[in-house]
């Protein structure tokens, strides 16, 4: 009997505290849980464009140079380095591009184009073979700046090899998922699905 009176306080305690619990749980759910998509376009919000891969690229190029009637030619081949980033713009990801499935607890997120940048060319890890009997200071400058132009141009051109667009989209959607999976959890959704699409990508065969 002294054992049942012993245990009886807890149990009344175990009960209040889940009685408690419960009070607790439907006065603040709206706030923790509230809208799966609002929770999402915070976590957007302090990252309005997000870099999510990046490429070493290295073009080689060459240019040719005439002067004084094409009496004196010139020839010049360069290998220079090139880095471009692919990069999301999330600031252009509203609710338009977000669906919530409360059943499979699901959120689908449609992802504008991959961004890529400018190449940024590496001119001092840059390679020159020049060819030429007897080569001017302007000849070489012009060569130099015309093989610029041609490495930027062919650094735009490798930058979108399918290959590193898949690359790039793949590490955009993990990014993605990881960014808007972990919120979700803390705001009480427990464990979500995040299903990310991009735009322009392939479709699945």
């Amino acid at each position: 009997m002294r054992g049942r009176l012993a245990v009886l306080p807890w149990l009344l305690f175990l009960c209040a505290s889940a009685v408690a619990a419960l009070l607790a749980w439907e006065m603040w759910k709206p706030e923790q849980i509230g809208d799966p998509l609002a929770t999402s376009l915070i976590a957007f919000d302090k990252q309005d464009r997000l870099t999510v891969f990046s490429a070493e690229l290295a073009p080689v190029v060459a240019s040719d140079d005439s002067r004084l009637f094409g009496l004196v030619t010139s020839r010049q081949v360069a290998v220079i380095p090139a880095r471009v980033e692919y990069a999301i713009e999330l600031g252009k990801v509203g609710r338009d591009r977000m669906r919530w499935d409360a059943v499979s607890k699901t959120l689908s997120v449609r992802l504008p184009a991959l961004d890529v940048s400018r190449p940024n060319l590496d001119e001092a890890r840059a390679q020159y073979l020049r060819e030429g009997v007897w080569i001017t200071r302007a000849a070489q400058d012009k060569l130099t700046r015309d093989n610029t132009k041609l490495a930027e141009r062919l650094a735009v051109e490798q930058a979108a090899n399918p290959v590193l667009l898949r690359l790039a989209r793949s590490a955009a959607k993990d990014a993605i998922r990881q960014n808007l999976s972990i919120p979700l959890r803390v705001a009480g959704f427990g464990e979500v699905n995040v299903s990310v699409s991009i735009d322009g990508e392939p479709a699945k065969p």
